[in-house]
């Protein structure tokens, strides 16, 4: 035993010994002097370093560590009374007591650099900047709404964690009869005429005078003159977008959009997913920027025109079962037709507009007569098994209309259409996926757009309206939007019918126009203003301007 202690003592002083020597050779103030370059202060040191060397250098040192290391486990075993902070004074004396001399001169250099770059204010400078190139969304338009604050509510606690037992519960002998899922809706608006009374404006406020006078303006038709492809191309170009010409118009998604006819100003109304429609007149001074919010529906807006007979009206169709009619001059949202639910498009079968053609989602399409009293359909036609996805009335030979079906773009006649089975004057086929859109072009309806979930826009000849209509175009293009935006559509712009345009997913954002031959004509694009996927696209009937909305309700509008 004696032995063991003397032992023991001298490993102690052995331990000291070296403490104390380590403390001499290695700096306690790491801000006195070091040595420096020979090059300006500010610039950090660069050591005369050779990889062998430090190779060597290294495995020299872990073979002194490991052995050290050992040293003081033995010591360890040997004397259980020493105590554990003598050994961690070794590791840490000074704060640096392992580190080497080339190890310390290299924290001295990021030290230095640190403080150089903070006496400079280069990471604010660099937090800043960020916050200047990361595009904002456009804060005209409608005010977001304050979220109210939520209840705390308790934690919750299984019986468990409670120290309670399990309730036992037992299912009904009839528990089929009696578990029933109920979809939860919002309630439907009342029949009959509706208050144009906007959201955004005051109680009891009323409509702007200019909306008025705006709307009832002399539309003159110009969509016959048709311009070459060249000077069409440079109109294309000349086409901007600007801050001021982006805004918010309804809360949520966009389904539909269209343009007014009026030449004076831009126009525009944009229907969302919760049955609001929203009216903006471009640099406006009424509402919240130009922009008046109406809620004439409680489900998605599917569809939106503005008669062309009577530019003071405005027909909105809504998943909720209910066709409305905005007439500004009464001030009022009449009711048009009206059914349980599952409209989904509808378009004018009349050069009056007063005769409207509607599918619905379950594969039916209705003929409604605006003058009948009521709002009941004269008759209902069943076509396809699934859905009617979309309709389009050709523009000179009113009788045929285009309807979207499941995997097939078929032509009928309104003159022979039967209850069920009716017989389609010309189908268009080649599509392998459902069909979100197809339209005739806006002058002389010889060619039939569609836009395929397949990924592919198709361009049909349907000037002699043969059994199978020809396919002329096939092109490629990203249709898959997802669940949380609306599907992409190409339309045509009536002032150049062989020339469409459709939105497109590809960075940065882009909104493609093609020719009816598949090529590319323009690209529409901006990064200041243009940071989304503009789903909803139309042109304006006579003025060279083009919008698009995206999901979070705004409208982008290229104009020259």
């Amino acid at each position: 035993m004696e032995t063991r202690r003397r032992k023991s003592q001298a490993a102690v002083e052995v331990r000291l010994l070296r403490l104390k020597t380590l403390q001499e050779q290695t700096p306690v103030d790491l801000e006195a002097t070091v040595r420096r370059s020979s090059r300006k202060a500010l610039a950090p040191k660069r050591l005369q370093y050779s990889p062998e060397d430090g190779t060597a250098e290294t495995a020299k040192r872990k073979r002194r560590t490991k052995k050290h290391d050992d040293e003081n486990s033995n010591n360890k075993r040997q004397d259980p009374n020493v105590e554990s902070g003598d050994v961690g004074e070794e590791h840490t004396s000074g704060g640096h007591g392992r580190l080497s001399a080339y190890e310390l001169e290299r924290l001295e250099n990021i030290r230095q650099n640190q403080a150089f770059l903070s006496s400079i204010n280069l990471f604010q400078a660099t937090e800043e900047l960020k916050q200047l190139t990361r595009p904002k969304p456009s804060q005209r338009g409608l005010v977001r709404s304050q979220a109210a604050a939520k209840d705390v509510l308790p934690v919750r606690k299984s019986l468990r964690l409670q120290n309670k037992e399990a309730e036992v519960l037992t299912l009904p002998p009839d528990f089929r009869r009696i578990l029933t899922y109920e979809q939860s809706t919002l309630a439907k608006k009342p029949p009959g005429p509706l208050p144009m009374d906007p959201l955004n404006m005051e109680d009891g406020s009323k409509l702007p005078s200019q909306l008025l006078q705006l709307c009832s303006e002399d539309v003159t038709e110009e969509g016959t003159v048709v311009p070459d492809l060249k000077r069409y191309c440079s109109v294309l170009k000349n086409m901007r977008i600007t801050e001021e010409r982006v805004a918010k118009v309804v809360k949520d998604r966009i389904f539909s959009a269209a343009f007014h006819p009026c030449t004076s100003s831009l126009l525009m109304a944009a229907g969302d997913k919760w049955g609001k429609v929203g009216i903006w007149k471009l640099g406006g001074n009424w509402g919240d920027d130009g922009v008046l919010l109406f809620e004439p529906h409680t489900r998605p807006v599917g569809c939106l025109a503005f008669s062309r007979a009577h530019a003071t009206q405005l027909l909105s169709l809504s998943y909720d079962g209910s066709l409305r009619c905005m007439d500004v001059e009464k001030a009022v949202f009449d009711d048009v037709y009206d059914v349980e639910d599952g409209l989904k498009t509808f378009d004018f079968l009349s050069h009056d507009c007063l005769t409207l053609v509607v599918g619905n989602w379950y594969g039916e399409v209705a003929i409604v007569d605006r003058r009948t009293p009521g709002n009941f359909h004269e008759s209902l036609h069943l076509l396809d098994p699934k859905a009617v996805r979309c309709v389009s009335v050709h523009p000179l030979q009113k009788q045929y209309f285009a309807v979207a079906e499941s995997k097939m773009v078929s032509i009928y006649d309104s003159r022979c259409l039967r209850k069920k089975s009716s017989q389609a004057v010309s189908q268009l086929h080649g599509h392998s996926l459902s069909i979100s859109s197809a339209y005739f072009s806006p002058c002389t309806g010889n060619r039939v757009l569609t836009s395929c979930m397949d990924n592919h826009i198709r361009v049909y000849d349907t000037s002699a309206l043969t059994t199978k209509a020809p396919l002329l175009t096939s092109i490629r293009h990203d249709m898959q939007t997802g669940r949380w935006l609306s599907k992409l559509s190409a339309v045509w712009d009536p002032k150049q019918e062989d020339c469409f345009a459709v939105g497109s997913r590809s960075n940065p954002r882009t909104v493609m126009v093609f020719h009816e031959s598949g090529h590319p004509q323009h690209c529409f694009r901006d990064g200041e203003n243009l940071n989304t996927v503009l789903s909803i696209t139309a042109f304006h009937p006579t003025r060279n301007a083009l919008l698009g909305g995206n999901a979070s309700g705004r409208l982008h509008v290229f104009s020259d």
